[in-house]
């Protein structure tokens, strides 16, 4: 009898399972193990074991044994998990306590009889993608038909009386969550959710510091505080993906947690003067981060001054001589002091220089130095003796390029110009000081003349041309005199004079001119002398 009933099911089965054709609510995305294997879309391994009986379903194209293999390939047994018919309208009616409406990736979609596109025996498919809650994507073999894979909308007939959940595929975690920054007070940690086997939807992130809950630290990133020093810290990242059950997967542990590093942002500097007596303040400069307790040493030479650790200090005669600087030290819980030290103050002055008798400019010629003389110091005398002069000449007050020795050859630059010495005194432990002398009259230039003669008859022609270094135009007069004739002439165009003397015999006369100089910068030039020779007048031709 149970074989006639079998044979009976067998007939009609084909009937109920034959595959509907397409519509808006359910297509054929392929057809048959080739076919779809040619679309990229696989059958799981069916096609080569199609003609094995799982939880005793019958083998070949049947959608019950197709479902059936897929949930014992995913690893549950060969046995069927109910008592009763194996149809597929009884699957859902057998697992209630599985099936519901949400459908889930790895699930069974289970249509009852005549629901969606099932015959009268009703049918099931494997859920192979879930787009959304109202499209899925599904694969399965037909009774006396073909392997396919579907789209189902849940827009019209096509939808799935319900999902039945033997075995869902959970997201799979194919790369650990990972942790990048620094592990250290103060740095910032960032997470990344790893690698699932679907894109999630969500992701949640919960941190950990020695594998106990951080309460609140459930960002992508976590800037770690003064209280993690020496924990590992973790991550713990939940992901969801739609048609997925969520899953978690936990990090790497860091390295134990490192004190932060406090760095100055400004470094502290001194200010006051630095002098015996005096007092020097240090200013605390600035750091990051902010909030930090800060304390100060005042160091002579490299050298802790005992006791001076306040914001102050006032200079003692053990620092004469010395540079001074403070070290300031900043603290922070959970992070490793630091230190800044300010720039060294210059050295510690006791006292004064002083000049008891003033220095001078010797050299100088009477009416005031000239061009190509020397100018020479004379010292004057200081307190202490041993300080250190050191010389520059000035020339109306600017100094001259290169003139630092104790003497200096006056040129044509400095004709006109009032010279003088600036003196800077230096001593180890006394504040330098620096005097000037009282400047020259100004620096005189000497002339030089040039004296031409041309004879004619019964006259003279003298032309004289002054000049003197450092000055473009000389002015003044000259006097001349040719034989006993004598004349006063002014000078012309740059130094230029001309006279001509007439009535003279014939014959040779001396010249000599001189020139007083201009009153201003130039002096009196020597005495310049030529000679002339006057020529006798012509006689007048006599006529034919």
């Amino acid at each position: 009898m149970r074989l006639v009933v079998a044979a009976l099911v067998l007939s009609l089965v084909p009937f109920l399972f034959a595959p509907a054709p397409a519509r808006a609510d359910y297509t054929a995305l392929c057809n048959g193990y080739a076919g779809c294997r040619a679309a990229g879309l696989g059958n799981a391994g069916y096609a080569r074991h199609n003609d094995t009986m799982y939880w005793r379903m019958y083998g070949g194209h049947n959608c019950t044994n197709y479902a059936a293999y897929r949930m014992v390939h995913a690893g549950m047994p060969n046995s069927r998990p109910w008592t009763g018919g194996g149809n597929a309208e009884n699957w859902g009616h057998a697992m209630a306590y599985l099936t519901d409406q949400t459908p889930t990736v790895g699930a069974i979609a289970w249509f009852d009889a005549y629901d969606g596109y099932a015959g009268s025996a009703g049918h099931v498919a494997y859920v192979e993608q879930v787009v959304s809650s109202t499209e899925i994507v599904v694969s399965e073999d037909m009774w006396g038909g073909d392997f396919h894979w579907r789209r189902i909308t849940k827009s019209g007939r096509g939808w799935p009386s319900g999902f039945i959940h033997f075995h869902d595929v959970a997201l799979q975690n194919q790369g650990a969550p990972t942790i990048s920054g620094t592990a250290q007070v103060g740095q910032v940690l960032t997470a990344t959710p790893g690698e699932w086997s679907s894109t999630p939807s969500t992701v949640a992130y919960q941190w950990f510091g020695d594998g106990q809950m951080i309460t609140g630290a459930t960002d992508p990133t976590y800037t770690l505080p003064a209280g993690r020093v020496g924990q590992q810290i973790s991550v713990q990242v939940a992901v969801t993906a739609t048609g997925y059950a969520s899953a978690i997967a936990t990090s790497t542990a860091t390295d134990p947690i490192a004190p932060g590093v406090i760095t100055p942002v400004a470094t502290p500097v001194i200010s006051g003067d630095p002098e015996l007596g005096q007092v020097l303040t240090a200013s605390k400069g600035d750091w990051a981060p902010g909030t930090t307790r800060k304390s100060v040493q005042w160091q002579s030479d490299g050298v802790v001054i005992p006791g001076a650790t306040t914001w102050s200090l006032e200079l003692g005669a053990d620092q004469v001589g010395t540079r001074v600087t403070a070290v300031v030290t900043a603290t922070r819980k959970g992070y490793d002091p630091a230190t800044a030290a300010t720039p060294p103050t210059e050295s510690v002055l006791g006292g004064d220089v002083k000049v008891t008798s003033p220095f001078a400019v010797d050299g100088a010629a009477p009416g005031g130095p000239r061009l190509g003389q020397t100018l020479t110091v004379a010292p004057g005398t200081v307190e202490p003796a041993d300080a250190t002069a050191a010389y520059t000449w000035l020339r109306d007050g600017t100094p001259i390029a290169g003139a630092t020795a104790d003497h200096y050859q006056l040129t044509a630059d400095d004709v006109g110009a009032r010279l003088s010495l600036q003196v800077a005194l230096t001593r180890d432990g006394y504040k330098p000081l620096t005097v000037t002398t009282e400047p020259t009259a100004q620096v005189l230039t000497v002339p030089t003349l040039a004296v031409r003669t041309v004879g004619r008859p019964q006259r003279a022609v003298v032309v004289v041309n002054v000049t003197a270094p450092g000055l473009d135009k000389v002015t003044g007069s000259l006097v001349i005199r040719v034989g006993r004739h004598r004349q006063s002439v002014d000078l012309v165009r740059r130094g230029h004079a001309r006279l001509v003397v007439t009535d003279l015999r014939a014959g040779t006369r001396a010249v000599v001119v001189r020139y007083a100089g201009d009153g201003a910068l130039v002096v009196a030039a020597p005495r310049a002398r030529a000679s002339v020779d006057v020529l006798r007048p012509k006689r007048p031709s006599k006529g034919h």
